[in-house]
């Protein structure tokens, strides 16, 4: 008998990964029934075969493989649990990445569109919407300044707004709807 180990029986890292691929499906099964969560799984059965490839050298040959690979998955799952319990409260990146800042470019047309539809009103409505809406000054000042009572400015105020919603509510020449245009607020009192 010979003491040199034939070809088959020795174990080199290229063929150890070549065993280790075969595992992944049992693996990521696995770690789906650990964590429940496919990122989750994804990440351990990542962190379980970094730590196989990297220790290959350590694995007997002839023992279980797959038993091997099971366990380091499970420590890793423990570990990764112990990590989580450390850090108490995570706060998700896309909550404290800085979430940008608007083109304006929407705003702007938005803007546009308020005030041709704004141009498009009765010089009184214009008038009246500008004061109230606009200027912030109260019923009654108008109403004084125009002779008015303060109740008749605001049924004329609450038929502007209609009117400017309605023109803001109808197709523009693109058949494009305004964006809120159904919530426009012109300032002075709440709509309606």
């Amino acid at each position: 008998m010979s003491k040199v180990k034939s070809m088959s029986s020795i174990s080199t890292p290229r063929s150890g990964a070549f065993e280790i691929e075969d595992q992944i499906p049992a693996l990521r099964r696995y770690a789906w029934k650990l964590t429940r969560d496919a990122d989750d799984a994804a990440d351990v059965v990542q962190m379980c075969l970094e730590r196989a490839v990297r220790n290959f050298h350590m694995f007997q040959a002839g023992s279980n493989l797959r038993g091997w690979l099971f366990t380091i998955l499970y420590h890793e799952f423990i570990s990764e649990v112990r990590r989580r319990a450390r850090r108490k409260h995570v706060v998700p990146m896309d909550e404290w990445l800085d979430p940008g800042v608007s083109g304006g470019q929407e705003d702007a047309v938005e803007m546009a569109e308020i005030q041709r539809a704004f141009g498009r009103l009765a010089p009184k409505e214009r008038e009246i919407l500008r004061r109230v809406g606009i200027d912030g000054e109260s019923y009654a000042a108008v109403g004084m300044q125009m002779n008015l009572k303060a109740g008749t400015v605001k049924s004329r105020v609450f038929r502007a707004r209609e009117h400017l919603r309605n023109l803001l509510n109808t197709p523009v020449a693109a058949g494009a709807m305004p964006r809120n245009a159904g919530r426009i607020r012109t300032g002075g009192s709440p709509m309606p």
